[in-house]
C-alpha cells in the first residue's frame, strides 16, 4: 500500500472511513429501532391486566433486571433502567425499591447512573407530593435510608465517577428529602454531609457544572422553608460553601441575602448573626488575596447595597441581645476595608440609633453603675465606629453620621455626647473637607442640626454657634458666604425653645450677609463692568421678613423697607441682561407682603409695601 500513488491511497483510506461510518449508522439506527420496540414492549406489559405489585415485584421485575445486568451494554442498560422508572407505577417502585436500587452498583461503570437515580427520585417526589396518604408507605419502605445507602455504594464502586455525578446525586437526593420528610432537617443535614465527605481532600471546584449543582444543592433549603435562619441551623451548610471558589461563594452569599429580603427574614439573635456573616464572608472582606479594587464597580455596589439592606433585617425585641447583635456586626464589618465601609457603616449606625431611640428615657445606671445596655454604651460603639469611616476616607458621610448621632445624644438629654459628636464634626470639617461646594454642604447640615438641639447649656451652644458662624464666614465664594451665614441667624432665634431669641444677634447675622451680599456685587461690578444678579438681595429679604412676622424687635419696617429700595436701585441700574429668576423672586416676595397686608396681624399693622 505505501507503493500506491498517494492520491490513490488517500482516497482508499476515505472509502474505508466512510465505510465506518456506514457501519456505525447503521448499527445506531438498529439500536434505536430495538430500543423502541424493548421500550414498547415494556409499556404494554405494564398495562397487562393481572400485572399487580405482588406479580411485578416477584415476577416481572427481577426478570427484567436480570436481562439488563447481563446485556454488558451501557446505552441498551441505561435505556432499559430508564423504560423500567418510567412506564411502571410509582407505587410499585416505592414497594421495590431495594431490588431495584440493588441493581445499579452492577451496571456499567459508563453508566450515566446519575441520570437514571435522579429521575427515580424525581417520581417518587411527585409520588409523595400528590397525597398525604402516601407519606407513611416512604416512612414504612425506609426511603430516604435505602435511596442515601444506594448512592452512597455507587459513589464507592464507581471510583472515575466525575465530582459532578456524585454532586448531582445528592441534590437529587437533597430534593427528594426536603419534598418528602420536610421536618426531618437531620436527613438534610446528613446529605449534605455526604457532599462534604465526598468533597474533602480536593482542591476548591473549577468545574463549572459541579460548581451548579452546588448552587442548587445549597439553594435548595432555602427555596423550601424561604427561611434563611433554618439553613443557618444545618452544621454541614457552611462546610459545603468552603468548596467554592471566590466567584461562586459570592453568588451564593447574594443568593442567601436575596431570600432573606424577599421573605423578610428577621435574624433574631447574635449567634445567628455570626453564622450568617461566616456563611457571607466572601462579601464582607477580601479573601485569598482579592483585592477589591480587582471587581467590577457595578457588580460590586450591587453586592454592598445588598449587605446594607440585611444589616436592616437583624432586629431582636431584646435590648440586650440587639446590642449583642450590633457588636458581631461591627466587628465583622470593620475587616471590609475602605470600598466597603462606606456602605456598611450607615446602616449599622442607623440601626444602633433605633436601639438608642427605644432606650430614650432610661437613665442608663443600675445601682450607680452603668447599665449593660445603655444610651451611652451605644454611642461610645458608634463614635468608634464612625471613626473608623472618617479615616477611609469618607468624611462626609462621617459628618453626617456624626450630627445624626449627636441629634440623638440631644434627644436623650446627654449633653457631653452629643457635645463630643459635634466637635468631632467640626473637627472633620476641618481638617478633611477642603472642596468648596462640599463645605458648603457641611456646614448647612450643621446648623441645621445645631438649630433643632435644645440640650445644650448657654457656654456650650455659644461656642458651637460661634464656631458655625465663623466657618460660614470663612467659606470660599462669597455667594456661599452669604447664604451660609445668614442661616446661622436661626440659631439665634427659635420658637419651640425657651431663651433662644436673642434679636441682637439674628440681627448682626443678616446684617452680616448683607454687607458679604454687597461685596459679591461690587466683585461682579469689577469683573463684568455692571451690576450683577441680586438674587442674594431678594434672599435676605425674605430672612428680614420671616423674623419681622416672628416678633423679633431688632428687625423693624423701615429696614426692610431700606432693602426693598435698594434692590429696586440694582435692578434698575442693572445694564446688562436683566436676571429673570431674581426679578420673578422679588416679585413674588412683594406679592407676598401685599397679601399679608390685607389679610392683616403684624404685617398689615406695622408695614406699607412699596409698589411695583
Amino acid at each position: 500500500m505505501f507503493f500506491l500513488d498517494p492520491e490513490l491511497r488517500t482516497s482508499i483510506k476515505l472509502s474505508g472511513l466512510q465505510g465506518s461510518a456506514r457501519v456505525k449508522e447503521k448499527r445506531e439506527k438498529e439500536r434505536n429501532e430495538l430500543r423502541d420496540l424493548v421500550g414498547k414492549n415494556l409499556h404494554i406489559l405494564s398495562q397487562i391486566e393481572g400485572v399487580d405489585l405482588e406479580m411485578y415485584r416477584d415476577t416481572v421485575l427481577p426478570r427484567i433486571l436480570e436481562q439488563v445486568v447481563n446485556s454488558k451494554d451501557e446505552l441498551a442498560q441505561h435505556y432499559l433502567m430508564d423504560c423500567i422508572i418510567q412506564v411502571f407505577p410509582d407505587e410499585y417502585h416505592l414497594q421495590t425499591l431495594d431490588v431495584l436500587l440493588a441493581a445499579c452498583p452492577q451496571l456499567q461503570p459508563t453508566v450515566d447512573i446519575k441520570t437514571v437515580l435522579s429521575q427515580l427520585m424525581e417520581r417518587l417526589s411527585n409520588y409523595a407530593a400528590s397525597s398525604i396518604e402516601v407519606l407513611p408507605d416512604f416512612l414504612q419502605v425506609e426511603a430516604f435510608a435505602k435511596l442515601n445507602n444506594a448512592i452512597g455504594k455507587i459513589i464507592e464502586a464507581q471510583i472515575d465517577m466525575p465530582i459532578v455525578g456524585a454532586i448531582t446525586l445528592y441534590t437529587s437526593l437533597l430534593m427528594f428529602t426536603l419534598r418528602v420528610h420536610p421536618d426531618r432537617l437531620d436527613y438534610v443535614d446528613l446529605v449534605l454531609g455526604a457532599c462534604v465527605r465526598k468533597l474533602s481532600g480536593k482542591p476548591k471546584l473549577e468545574d463549572s457544572r459541579a460548581t451548579k449543582q452546588i448552587i442548587a444543592l445549597l439553594s435548595a433549603p432555602l427555596d423550601k422553608y424561604n427561611d434563611a435562619v433554618t439553613a443557618l441551623t444545618l452544621s454541614n451548610y457552611p462546610r459545603i460553601m468552603d468548596y467554592l471558589d471566590n466567584d461562586t461563594n459570592k453568588i451564593m452569599a447574594m443568593v442567601i441575602i436575596q431570600n432573606i429580603l424577599k421573605n423578610y427574614t428577621c435574624i433574631s439573635t447574635a449567634d445567628q448573626v455570626e453564622a450568617l456573616f461566616e456563611l457571607i464572608k466572601g462579601l464582607i472582606k477580601d479573601t485569598d488575596g482579592i483585592s477589591v479594587d480587582e471587581l467590577d464597580e457595578e457588580d460590586f455596589s450591587e453586592e454592598q447595597n445588598s449587605v446594607a439592606r440585611l444589616i436592616h433585617m437583624l432586629y431582636n425585641d431584646d435590648p440586650d441581645e440587639m446590642l449583642k447583635i450590633i457588636c458581631t456586626v461591627q466587628r465583622h464589618i470593620m475587616t471590609g476595608g475602605q470600598r466597603r465601609l462606606p456602605f456598611t457603616v450607615s446602616p449599622l449606625v442607623f440601626s444602633a440609633l433605633k436601639l438608642v431611640r427605644r432606650l430614650q428615657g432610661q437613665d442608663g445606671e443600675a445601682d450607680g453603675e452603668e447599665a449593660p445596655v445603655s444610651p451611652k454604651k451605644i454611642f461610645r460603639l458608634m463614635n468608634q465606629t464612625i471613626e473608623a469611616l472618617s479615616s477611609v476616607p469618607s468624611p462626609d458621610l462621617a459628618l453626617r453620621l456624626y450630627l445624626q448621632c449627636a441629634e440623638a445624644a440631644s434627644d436623650c438629654d446627654l449633653e457631653p455626647i452629643a457635645y463630643e459628636f459635634f466637635t468631632q464634626a467640626f473637627i472633620l470639617y476641618e481638617e478633611d473637607i477642603a472642596d468648596s461646594k462640599a463645605q458648603f454642604t457641611a456646614i448647612h447640615l450643621i446648623i441645621g442640626t445645631l438649630q433643632r438641639m435644645n440640650v445644650f447649656g448657654v457656654e456650650n451652644r455659644d461656642t458651637l454657634t460661634h464656631k458655625a458662624t465663623g466657618y460660614s464666614a470663612k467659606l470660599l465664594k462669597k455667594a456661599d458666604q452669604c447664604r451660609a451665614v445668614y442661616a446661622c441667624s436661626h440659631l439665634f432665634w427659635a420658637d419651640d425653645q425657651d431663651g433662644i431669641k436673642d434679636g441682637e444677634r439674628v440681627l448682626l447675622c443678616l446684617k452680616r450677609s448683607l454687607r458679604i451680599a454687597n461685596a459679591a456685587q461690587q466683585m461682579a461690578n469689577v469683573t463684568r463692568g455692571s451690576s450683577g444678579p441680586v438674587t442674594l438681595f431678594v434672599e435676605i429679604l425674605n430672612k428680614y421678613l420671616y423674623f419681622f412676622e416672628k416678633g423679633n424687635p431688632k428687625v423693624t419696617s423701615s429696614a426692610i423697607q431700606g432693602l426693598v429700595e435698594l434692590i429696586r436701585t440694582e435692578m434698575q441700574s442693572d445694564t446688562s441682561t436683566p436676571d429673570i429668576a431674581a426679578t420673578a423672586f422679588f416679585n413674588s416676595t412683594l406679592r407676598y407682603i401685599q397679601f399679608q397686608k390685607q389679610k392683616g396681624g403684624v404685617m398689615g399693622e406695622k408695614y406699607d409695601p412699596v409698589k411695583l
